[in-house]
């Protein structure tokens, strides 16, 4: 749906400053109907990478590629994108229904379909007690779920989200979710950044990886995982007191240790003849954040 070709910012703070590069020759695609988690810490490049995708700012070098599906032209293509920023700005003298009427007059709707996409999205996100309300009195998980009855109200193809989980409570996180995964099912392509690896793991299939600017993975996070897996077993026992323990297990305490796969069948029966019951046997599998910290490149690498 989107491709970054080569992909290159640099900022100076003044004349003599070093330039500083938010972005290093970054290249990555998100196909067509692909819920894709946009991962990196703070300061990695995500927002400015979602800020040239959006034409807000001009790279240094590269291009984004949009797919004909979107359009020919840009008023075509971000007439079929919904958009919402990290930090987006809501008019406080509207009330939360005349914001939303005025995003889908913006993007060409008739008002009667408004209406009808309001009554929908508002009940969807739990937000619509509040439509008739001015949003200068709107909390912030509430501006949230009125900035995604905005993004949705065109019916856009795309769904590109900086942060939109981030300042929620567990139950405002849950939702959002859930309706992203919802949107998903129906055909959206959505793209969203996070700081949060493991509310990407939980809804994504695939995912993009920045690390100081410069693209650390992209691709499925089950082939990330999978690729990254220590190949050994979990292994937990009762009755284990009376065991001599094998020098091949690792991290053994109070009953659980890990196991190479190799041995797996000569511990457990080992394990058994010494009269241990087998309490729970797992294959050790990392968590998506804890393989993205392994694989980070070194504090003091220098950029090309």
């Amino acid at each position: 749906m989107i491709e970054l070709q080569e992909i290159s910012k640099t900022y100076r703070t003044d004349f003599w400053a070093k330039e500083f590069w938010p972005l290093n020759k970054v290249s990555f695609r998100v196909e067509e109907g692909g819920l894709v988690g946009f991962l990196g810490a703070n300061g990695a490049g995500k927002t400015t990478a979602i800020k040239i995708i959006m034409r807000f700012i001009r790279p240094r070098e590269g291009k984004v590629v949009f797919n004909p599906l979107l359009g020919k032209d840009f008023k075509s293509i971000f007439g079929k994108i919904g958009y919402i920023p990290e930090r987006p700005y809501f008019y406080p003298h509207l009330t939360g229904r005349e914001f939303v009427h005025y995003m889908g007059a913006l993007n060409g709707v008739k008002p009667s379909i408004i209406n009808d996409r309001i009554k929908h999205w508002s009940e969807r996100f739990l937000i619509e007690y509040a439509l008739d309300r001015k949003l200068s009195g709107f909390s912030k998980g509430m501006l949230q779920r009125i900035g995604f009855v905005a993004a949705l109200i065109h019916d856009p193809l795309l769904l590109i989200l900086d942060e939109p989980i981030s300042g929620l409570d567990p139950i405002g996180r849950k939702e959002i979710k859930d309706c992203l995964k919802e949107l998903h099912r129906s055909g959206k392509t959505i793209f969203f950044t996070s700081h949060i690896v493991s509310d990407v793991e939980e809804i994504c299939d695939k995912v993009v990886v920045l690390e100081k600017g410069k693209l650390l993975y992209q691709g499925a996070i089950d082939q990330l995982i999978e690729e990254n897996i220590r190949p050994n077993y979990v292994i937990r026992l009762a009755d284990y007191e009376q065991f001599a323990l094998p020098a091949y297990v690792q991290n053994f305490e109070k009953g659980k240790g890990e196991v190479p796969v190799e041995k797996r069948e000569e511990y457990l029966a080992a394990a058994i003849s010494s009269g241990c019951k087998i309490v729970s046997v797992q294959q050790n599998r990392p968590s998506l954040e804890q393989i993205i910290y392994e694989i980070r490149p070194s504090e003091n690498q220098d950029r090309d």
